[in-house]
């Protein structure tokens, strides 16, 4: 085999590797955007039952084709504090099982005999999803053709690689030299690597099958560089871990003893099985005997059989699991970091799956405005009362306001940068100025805490009805809150029209405290210094009933 040859070989699997990974890329996106609806209902239904996990994983990655994705996006959940170790644990199980699928496709892609081949009647595909794109305008069709045109992408990058692979099998000092590699432990390692390197298990699998069916690798050489793979596609959750808070590590830990877990059972198994036997029968042998005639089946069925055995194993292991990581990593002081403003539902390495970071947006926006419609009430209660021992703590939240406004907006325009579905587009675009309207409303309350300390320092006090009709403000305004939250949060009309009249007391109520006003300092009941600060009250209060409403208007586009 001579240089030009090897080199045009080895140029050749890479390409054949590049356009796989893109195909791979193009598929979860345009998946993703189709059923992005459906992907957060699913993740929203995970609950304490294990078998409830692992189907959730296993659908999840099967849906957007890409157990790394489903991986990282479950630590960031764990990150957040909004699902628990045991509950990503599960997921984590399924999403091995899930991400078979791709082996599935890959095999069923390489069948055809004298015919007319699997692989080119998938790969033709690849035109049909092009047209559509080209020539579609509905979301619907976009996502139909960007799924085809992946779809076919990944066979045409398979195809590629199996010429490259058939350009290695013509020379004999080439199989030669992999038939010499025959140690388990020594395949297993090199799949790891490879894996970690390219980052993706699916491309290893894959390479494997075509390797496998073009006689440059046993079966048995085929079934051990795919164990392997499983070990390296746990890089992707290490280093999302990594940068992450303890919880996420310790989930990414999880991910790695699962797979190495699965690898030493088959290792023994097949230790065992060669003992035994003398050699005649190991997991090869097996399965050639169970899908006689075709290799890629033998591989992609060991894949999938691997995963869901080692899932059945790990399943009634996971608590003990959970609590080693919990023993290897455990728990630290960290009240000094949790003080420090955080977003609460996001986290970066949910930027990889949009659908998910758009919903756990919604989460965030929701318990922003529940955090300064609070720190609304804060004021009212120090101003009305003058107790002024809840002022460190409105200072810290309004803090935590500004922070939000500013990490939320610059997340927002990360995501807008990412493949987005019409909805999700338009949700991203209102929920912009949604965040602004909700860092106004701290503004305001800040505002009234201004004038309780302004009241402090000239030892003036509200007048009792003065008080009585504060009170009666900050309950409107607070009802205004739960119906503008009820429709933001199910996109309920109604809600919104009830929050409407709601909003017309509030200004109704804001004319009338002016006007009794006027009266109680004709009659001496009032200063005109406290006057002054309640009558800026009664406007900033209204104000903050405005921006209530403009985070509910933003339902109208949806």
């Amino acid at each position: 085999m001579n240089a030009i040859s090897i080199i045009s070989a080895i140029l050749t699997l890479i390409a054949g590797i590049g356009v796989f990974l893109m195909a791979c890329n193009m598929m979860s996106t345009y998946l993703e955007s189709a059923g992005s609806k459906k992907l957060k209902r699913l993740f929203a239904r995970v609950g304490e039952n294990k078998w409830t996990g692992v189907g959730i994983g296993a659908l999840g990655t099967a849906a957007i084709q890409s157990s790394g994705a489903v991986t990282v996006m479950v630590i960031g959940f764990v990150n957040v504090g909004i699902m628990s170790l045991t509950q990503a644990t599960t997921i984590i199980y399924g999403a091995n099982i899930g991400t078979t699928i791709t082996a599935q496709l890959v095999a069923l892609g390489m069948f055809g005999g004298n015919g007319i081949s699997t692989t080119v009647i998938f790969s033709a595909m690849a035109g049909v999803g092009a047209f559509i794109l080209m020539f579609s305008k509905k979301d619907v069709w976009k996502n139909i053709g960007g799924i085809l045109t992946g779809f076919g992408i990944l066979f045409v990058g398979l195809s590629i690689m199996s010429g490259a692979m058939s350009e290695f099998a013509a020379h004999d000092s080439v199989k030669s030299f992999l038939a010499s590699v025959r140690n388990p432990l020594l395949i297993v390692f090199l799949g790891a690597l490879f894996t970690a390197i390219i980052q993706s298990s699916s491309v290893v699998t894959s390479i494997a099958i075509t390797m496998v069916v073009a006689g440059l690798l046993s079966l048995d050489q085929g079934i051990y560089l795919t164990m392997g793979s499983n070990i390296g596609s746990c890089v992707v959750a290490i280093i999302a871990g990594i940068t992450s808070g303890r919880n996420a590590k310790r989930t990414a830990l999880i991910h790695l003893f699962f797979n190495i877990m699965g690898v030493v059972l088959f290792l023994l198994i097949s230790l065992f099985l060669n003992l035994f036997t003398n050699g005649v029968w190991g997991f090869g042998r097996i399965f050639e005997t169970l899908f006689p005639h075709a290799p890629q089946l033998q591989l992609a069925m060991f894949h999938t059989v691997f995963n869901v055995c080692t899932t059945l194993v790990a399943l009634p292991l996971t608590g003990k699991l959970v609590n080693l990581v919990c023993r290897i990593l455990p728990d630290q002081e960290e009240t000094a970091k949790d003080e420090q403003p955080h977003l609460y539902y996001l986290d970066e390495s949910m930027l990889r799956t949009p659908v998910v970071a758009i919903r756990q947006l919604k989460a965030e926006i929701e318990h922003m405005a529940k955090m300064a419609v609070e720190n609304f009430q804060r004021s009212i209660s120090i101003i009305t009362t003058m107790d002024f021992s809840e002022a460190s703590k409105f200072a810290q939240k309004e803090k935590e306001l500004n922070y939000l406004n500013a990490e939320l907006l610059r997340y927002m325009i990360v995501l807008s940068d990412k493949q987005l579905n019409q909805y999700d587009t338009h949700y991203l675009n209102t929920s912009i100025r949604s965040v602004s309207d909700l860092e106004r409303i701290g503004d305001y309350a800040e505002n009234i805490v201004e004038y309780a300390d302004s009241l402090q320092a000239q030892q003036v006090t509200f007048s009792e009805k003065a008080i009585e009709e504060i009170r009666q403000m900050e309950g409107l305004v607070v009802d205004l809150y739960q119906e503008i939250r009820q429709a933001y949060h199910k996109l309920d009309r109604e809600a919104l029209e009830r929050a409407y009249q709601i909003e017309d007391k509030v200004d109704e109520l804001t004319k009338k405290m002016e006007r009794n006003h006027i009266q109680r300092l004709v009659k001496g009941e009032c200063t005109p210094l406290a006057g002054a600060e309640y009558l800026s009250l009664a406007q900033n209060a209204e104000r903050i009933a405005d921006h209530l409403i403009n985070v509910g208007n933003t339902i109208k586009v949806l």
